[in-house]
C-alpha cells in the first residue's frame, strides 16, 4: 500500500477492512425540542403552523437547536454547541439571533444541563449567563444587516426590528448561516458561513474583529455581493464543516457543494492561515460516496487526518447513509481527491444497555442532518443531531426532534486527538460517566 503514509501505520489498514464500522453507544442525552433562551421574538417568518406535534409559533424567546457544531468546554465533560442560522433559510431567519451556548449533558440522568459559559457551573435554565451571541458592533461587516433595518426584511415591511437588534448590532440567521466554529491559538472563534460562503472572525464573546473573508473564486446566491454575476455554488452549501490543526494556527473550512466545473461530487477542502488572515493556497477534494448527498462536518485528529461525517438526505425510515469517515489530507490521488475510510455507522450502533429506552439493541441516529462530532480520545466520540426545530421528525413521524448527544466507543481506535484539549475533555466526560454508573 505505498501511498497510505507509514505515520498511519496499522490503524489505516484496520479501517481499511471495515473493523471500525460499528461503534457502541455508551452515553445518550436529550436536549427537548421545545427550549427557549431569553431574546426577542422568534418564528414569526416560518409560518403559522402546528408542526409536528403542534409547535405552534412564533415563540417568546430564542429556540436552543440547530446545534451545527461542537467544542471543548469551560470545564471538563462540559461543552460548547452552536446554532444555525434558525430556521433554514435566510428569509425566514431574520428574527433568529446567533448564538453558543454551554452545556453539559448528564449521562446518568440522560438530561442535557445549561451550564454558566465562562465557569460551566449548573444552570437552572437557559439564561444570559449560558450563551454568547455574535454581534457587530464596530460595524466591521461590509454589508447591511438586520439591526441596520428598521423592518425584518422577510416581514413585508411591516414587523419592527427588535429593539435589542439594533442595539447591540446582533447577527441574525439572515445576516450570516453560520455552521462551524472553531478556537485558534488567541482565543479568537472562527466561524464558517453558508451565504458568501465566508469566514467570520470574533473574538471570544462574540463580537466580529473584522471584515468578513470571502472565499477566492467562489460565490453562493446568497451572497451579498453577487450583484449581477452568477453564483457558482448551490444555495445552502458553502462551510459546512471546518477544522482547525491541533497549534490552533491553520483553518481547514470545507464547502458542501460541488463548485460549478469542478469534477462531479467532489468538495473543496481550503488551508487557512490564522495568523495571516489569509488563505495558503493548498486545495484538496472530498469525494461523496454514491449514497451521501452531503457533509455535516470537518474535525481535526491532527495536523493531517481529520473527520468527515457524511449523510444522505433522509430522516426516519427513509435515513440509509449517515457516517463518520477519517481521511488523510497528506495522502491524496493524482486528482487531489484525498482518502478516507470508514470510521463509524451511525445507523448501526450497538446498544447493549438500551441507553435511549427505545427497546431495541441497535441504536441508529436517523436525523436528516447530523452536523457536530468531537474526538474525545482514539476510542470515544461525541455527537450531536441538528434538529431543525421544529421542521425536522427524525425519531418519530410527526414528533419534532430533540437535541440528541451521543457518546460512541469505536470498535478500534482512531488516532490519538493532536489537542491535549480534546483528551481531556474526553477523560472528564468519561471520568463523569464512571462516577455516575458508581451512584447508580
Amino acid at each position: 500500500m505505498p501511498r497510505i503514509k507509514p505515520l498511519l501505520g496499522a490503524v489505516l489498514f484496520t479501517l481499511a477492512q471495515g473493523a471500525l464500522a460499528q461503534g457502541t453507544l455508551i452515553g445518550w442525552a436529550s436536549l427537548p425540542a421545545a427550549s427557549f433562551s431569553p431574546g426577542p421574538v422568534s418564528g414569526q417568518f416560518i409560518g403559522s403552523g402546528p408542526f409536528n406535534g403542534g409547535h405552534v409559533p412564533p415563540y417568546a424567546g430564542q429556540p436552543v437547536q440547530g446545534f451545527s457544531a461542537i467544542l471543548s468546554g469551560p470545564v471538563p465533560g462540559s461543552f460548547y454547541v452552536m446554532t444555525d442560522n434558525g430556521f433554514g433559510a435566510k428569509t425566514n431567519s431574520a428574527d433568529t439571533l446567533l448564538r453558543v451556548y454551554a452545556v453539559r449533558p448528564d449521562w446518568s440522568s440522560r438530561m442535557v444541563v445549561p451550564v454558566d459559559f465562562q465557569t460551566g457551573s449548573d444552570l437552572t435554565a437557559f439564561a444570559a449567563a449560558g450563551h454568547i451571541s455574535l454581534r457587530d458592533p464596530d460595524h466591521k461587516l461590509g454589508y447591511t444587516l438586520t439591526a441596520d433595518l428598521d423592518f425584518y426584511p422577510n416581514g413585508a415591511g411591516t414587523v419592527p426590528v427588535d429593539p435589542a437588534i439594533k442595539a447591540g448590532r446582533l447577527l441574525t440567521g439572515y445576516d450570516l448561516d453560520i455552521e462551524s466554529v472553531r478556537r485558534d491559538h488567541n482565543g479568537n472563534l472562527w466561524f464558517g458561513d453558508e451565504f458568501g460562503p465566508f469566514l467570520i472572525k470574533t473574538d471570544a464573546s462574540g463580537k466580529v474583529l473584522r471584515a468578513e473573508i470571502a472565499t477566492p473564486g467562489v460565490r453562493a446566491p446568497q451572497n451579498p455581493y453577487l450583484g449581477g454575476a452568477t453564483p457558482n455554488l448551490p444555495t445552502s452549501r458553502g462551510f459546512e464543516g471546518m477544522a482547525i490543526n491541533p497549534a490552533g494556527n491553520r483553518l481547514y473550512p470545507m464547502l458542501e457543494g460541488t463548485v460549478t466545473g469542478d469534477p462531479a461530487r467532489s468538495l473543496r477542502i481550503y488551508e487557512f492561515d490564522v495568523d495571516a488572515e489569509d488563505y495558503t493556497g493548498f486545495q484538496a477534494f472530498y469525494r461523496l460516496e454514491p449514497q451521501g448527498a452531503a457533509i455535516g462536518e470537518l474535525t481535526a485528529i491532527d495536523d493531517r487526518r481529520f473527520l468527515v461525517i457524511e449523510r444522505d438526505g433522509g430522516q426516519g425510515a427513509s435515513a440509509l447513509f449517515k457516517k463518520v469517515f477519517l481521511i488523510d489530507l497528506q495522502d491524496r490521488d493524482a486528482d487531489g481527491f484525498v482518502a478516507k475510510r470508514e470510521v463509524l455507522d451511525l445507523m448501526n450502533i450497538a446498544d447493549p444497555d438500551d441507553l435511549n429506552g427505545d427497546g431495541s439493541t441497535t441504536f441508529t441516529y436517523p436525523f436528516v442532518t447530523i452536523e457536530a462530532v468531537l474526538p474525545l480520545d482514539a476510542h470515544t466520540l461525541i455527537l450531536v443531531n441538528d434538529n431543525n426545530y421544529p421542521f425536522s421528525a427524525g425519531r418519530m413521524a410527526g414528533v419534532a426532534d430533540n437535541n440528541e448527544f451521543i457518546l460512541v466507543r469505536l470498535a478500534q481506535p482512531v488516532p490519538e486527538p493532536g489537542s491535549w484539549a480534546m483528551l481531556l475533555a474526553g477523560l472528564g466526560v468519561l471520568g463523569l460517566m464512571a462516577r455516575a454508573r458508581r451512584g447508580r
